[in-house]
């Protein structure tokens, strides 16, 4: 095993420690065990796997578990945003980028800049001259508005707001509904001039409580997770969405509904064993389907494997929750008109239904 890309931030570490990390994974991978942080002496390894990749990340210190995690998945993002595939080769072939990259999104074990777009400002794949001077770093690394540029100028301002819900839902062979949830997010594409504000309404269950507004139809959010723009000191002091758009594409936050769905496709089947190497499957509520597999004409007085039915569909103009954009208000200096357009969408995620 090679190590690619190897950064000693706070400079506690001997890095020859890594060299254990292989081998506690091969041990860990004959017992059939798979630990997500694994120990040697004081050395702690958190890691993740991306393709043939280990992602590693080492400490002696009690460090926050769930901020490295966060920090280790968010690098792979920004390598695959840069190499558009992250794979042993891609790596090699862009060491160059990689070690400029792991220099700035860290700091003496601190995450710093981790958004590829203002990464892209100073950070390029292309060769470029040399300015003559002190450099100057970009004004979005001294700004307190890290994950969008200044002087970003548009003839035409819009925002196009997409609200995506998947269904994720397990029926039984008898017709129970075993698992069931919503998963949601709302994703943002701002074509806008300057500095804006915004500020998204929703039909939020909490927010309709506080202003006394309970007999609206709301719904009820569960493990909320906003982009960084959005101030959650305002969101947790009176539930507004307030904050300044990342330029182009991002997903503002998603969100998680745990109660039970009314199934939006059902499917009966009747799966009839004609012969050896026949079977016919009868399935319907409005449609009858008669599908036939070539089988292995071999006799087993095995049961056959019978796999869920998994179904893929997608509703436009439509959310199972009922959530709804109230409002979304943009707000620039400059005073310019902006125009957003809204979109919902609800589609399948794992959408399984057993069958007898």
């Amino acid at each position: 095993v090679s190590y690619s890309g190897l950064r000693n931030y706070m400079g506690n570490m001997d890095m020859n420690e890594v060299d254990h990390f292989m081998p506690i994974m091969m041990r860990m991978e004959e017992d059939a065990e798979s630990l997500p942080l694994v120990t040697h002496g004081s050395a702690h390894f958190l890691w993740i796997k991306h393709r043939n990749l280990y992602l590693v990340a080492m400490t002696k210190k009690n460090a926050n578990a769930a901020l490295v995690y966060s920090f280790l998945y968010k690098m792979v993002e920004v390598f695959k945003e840069y190499f558009k595939e992250l794979e042993e080769e891609s790596i090699r072939d862009n060491f160059v980028t990689v070690y400029e990259l792991m220099d700035e999104v860290m700091d003496f074990g601190f995450p710093q800049t981790t958004d590829s777009k203002i990464l892209q400002e100073y950070i390029t794949q292309q060769g470029h001259k040399l300015d003559v001077g002190a450099p100057r770093p970009p004004a979005t690394v001294t700004n307190a508005v890290s994950w969008r540029s200044e002087g970003i100028k548009y003839r035409k301002n819009e925002v196009f707001m997409d609200v995506i819900e998947s269904v994720n839902l397990l029926v039984s062979a008898t017709g129970s509904v075993l698992r069931s949830e919503i998963v949601g997010s709302i994703k943002l594409k701002v074509v806008l001039s300057g500095m804006p504000e915004l500020r998204l309404g929703l039909n939020d269950k909490v927010l309709f409580e506080i202003t006394g507004r309970e007999k609206c139809k709301t719904v009820e959010l569960e493990d909320v997770k906003f982009h960084q723009c959005v101030r959650l000191s305002r969101f947790e002091n009176d539930r507004t969405i307030s904050f300044i758009p990342p330029d182009g594409e991002s997903e503002l936050m998603s969100y998680r509904l745990n109660t039970t769905v009314k199934p939006l496709i059902w499917i009966e089947s009747v799966i009839e064993k004609f012969s050896h190497s026949r079977v016919e499957i009868k399935g319907g509520k409005e449609y009858m389907m008669r599908a036939h597999f070539g089988l292995p004409s071999v006799e087993s007085t095995e049961l056959e494997g019978r796999r869920p039915i998994t179904v893929n569909f997608e509703i436009p103009y439509f959310t199972v929750s009922g959530i709804q954009v109230r409002y979304l208000k943009i707000i620039e200096k400059s005073g310019y008109e902006a125009l957003p357009w809204v979109r919902y969408i609800t589609q399948s995620g794992d959408y399984q239904l057993r069958t007898n």
